[in-house]
């Protein structure tokens, strides 16, 4: 494991256990007609019940949704009139990112990513994208052959 990642770990757990909490207290109930959780969503991935009606793709699209939404909150921090003497909230803007690192930490986690599994896969399409910067990436050179190979050993 990568130094630092012992961070990475804990902002997982982290996740997880909240979202098992709100899942707890909103009384969000799986397929099953009990209460959902995280491990229940990992059953269903286990499973390969990924159609459209699967846990994973609708917690998948639940999170994206939500991580549009918090996108957008940032979006509407940031200032557009290069007139105006306004300044940006900076703490709000820091708060905003945290909370899309929330919900791409819970996308993460229905997908099936460990947080060592999360910094493996980031490592390997960093390295692509430092690849494309060295060979003059642009629209007509563009493919998704080098991203294929961007797999986990394990999975």
């Amino acid at each position: 494991m990568a130094a630092g990642s012992d961070k990475l770990e804990a902002i997982f757990t982290l996740q997880s256990e909240l979202n098992d909490r709100i899942f707890a207290k909103q009384q969000i109930k799986g397929p099953d007609g009990e209460v959902l959780t995280m491990a229940k969503i990992a059953q269903a991935l286990q499973r390969e019940e990924l159609g459209p009606n699967g846990l994973p793709n609708q917690w998948l699209r639940n999170y994206l949704t939500a991580l549009k939404a918090e996108a957008d909150e940032v979006g509407e921090e940031l200032l557009w009139k290069w007139w105006s003497k306004d300044r940006i909230d900076l703490q709000n803007i820091r708060v905003e990112i945290v909370d899309l690192m929330h919900f791409l930490t819970s996308m993460a986690l229905v997908a099936g990513l460990s947080a060592e599994d999360f910094h493996h896969l980031y490592t390997r399409k960093h390295e692509v994208n430092q690849q494309r910067q060295e060979q003059g990436y642009n629209k007509t050179s563009k493919t998704e052959d080098d991203n294929k190979g961007i797999v986990l050993e394990n999975k």
